[in-house]
């Protein structure tokens, strides 16, 4: 097994922003990491690998050292999109070690040519001899673009009766297939606004449900609430948060039925509260045949991002609504209409995936239902 080496021809960012220098004449393969609390560790990577020295030995002792150092970095932060990652060249048992501390420690084997960097940078190429280049800190790596996405989708919730004496959460097995079928992983997240900042940390995209509740009127400066709407307060404020923070971060957003509808609200939109009472020969929204038959039709926009996703001018749905967009909030565009004139699909112009529908795709009624999935999570994946 040959010895790692440190390989740096430039600063690179550090932990906190310090710096790991190139070595220093005299100093052999060592590089300092001023500012990244890794300054005794930078000299252990040079080490020879783990098994070469006695057990128990002081060399020993300092290579297992190091990687604790590095794995506790690898938790002290927020986030895996911000976590430091670390990459180096060092024998496969610590390949192995490292990458089960942290999905964030990337290791990579680069031979004679360059490794990928943080956020597009490279890696410097391997010197004669060398192996590689150990670097802490910076944004996550887009080697880990390989990686599926985690999809955070939100939960409805019940008070007690029924599943359980005490309040209980409710979600359809089919969001989750979904999701896992187009190649992210699910991971349903209660109503704690306290803990949306540490959401938005782990999840690359967000999937916001619907259920048998409406988004508040006051939050969209209604004078008056249609008898018919019923409340959950606490869902909303959740998924009002966690939807607005999504969209500040960039993050690949879709909106399904009242995910849609809050979606628009989060934008400065507003809802048509009860659709028998304001849309003039209105389709049956609220379908009386199964949901996992089409309800009726609905024509996709020109030019619209939905319209490039599902390949069709027309899209069959199911349909299990009472409300629906009324006033487009900012850069919300219209892309999908029934035939009654109902909005059903926006989107917002300039993201990378920000969209919601009224019907439900997570049936899979039709071939494009899978293509929106499959498009969202493939825009999760690239990271903003």
């Amino acid at each position: 097994m040959k010895e790692a080496e440190i390989i740096l021809d430039r600063p690179a960012l550090g932990v906190g922003g310090g710096e790991i220098e190139p070595p220093q004449p005299g100093e052999g393969n060592r590089g300092s990491a001023h500012g990244a609390g890794l300054e005794g560790d930078i000299e252990i990577a040079t080490a020879k690998p783990l098994g070469a020295e006695p057990r128990g030995s002081r060399a020993q002792r300092q290579h297992l050292g190091m990687r604790r150092r590095i794995g506790h970095l690898a938790h002290a932060v927020s986030g895996p999109r911000h976590l430091p990652a670390a990459r180096a060249i060092d024998d496969d048992a610590a390949d192995r070690h490292l990458t089960a501390v942290s999905r964030r420690l990337c290791l990579a084997k680069r031979h004679g040519h360059e490794g990928v960097g943080f956020h597009g940078r490279t890696l410097a190429p391997r010197r004669p001899g060398g192996q590689g280049a150990v670097v802490v800190g910076g944004r996550i790596p887009h080697i880990l673009a390989m990686h599926p996405p985690i999809i955070g989708i939100t939960l409805d919730a019940e008070e007690s009766g029924g599943y359980s004496k005490l309040p209980w959460y409710a979600l359809r097995q089919n969001y989750c297939t979904a999701v896992a079928a187009a190649g992210g992983v699910p991971l349903l997240l209660p109503h704690e606004p306290a803990q949306v900042p540490a959401y938005l940390e782990v999840i690359q995209g967000l999937v916001v449900t619907g259920g048998a509740f409406d988004v508040d009127p006051a939050l969209f400066g209604a004078e008056s609430r249609h008898p018919t709407v019923k409340l959950k307060g606490q869902r909303t404020a959740f998924e009002f948060a966690i939807t607005e923070g999504a969209i500040g971060r960039g993050m690949a957003v879709l909106g399904i039925c009242g995910g849609a509808q809050l979606l628009n609200v989060v934008l400065g939109g507003s809802l048509i509260q009860h659709i028998p009472d304001e849309v003039p020969e209105a389709l049956a929204h609220e379908q009386p045949n199964p949901r996992t038959e089409p309800g009726h039709t609905v024509k996709v926009a020109p030019e619209s991002r939905l319209l490039r996703i599902v390949g069709g001018a027309e899209l069959a749905v199911n349909s299990a609504h009472h409300q629906a967009v009324k006033v487009p909030g900012r850069n919300v565009l219209i892309n999908a209409r029934a035939p009654d004139g109902v909005i059903e699909g926006i989107e917002v112009a300039g993201r990378r995936f920000c969209l919601g529908v009224q019907w439900h795709p997570e049936y899979g009624i039709s071939a494009g239902d899978h293509r929106l999935f499959e498009a969202f999570v493939a825009a999760a994946k690239e990271r903003p």
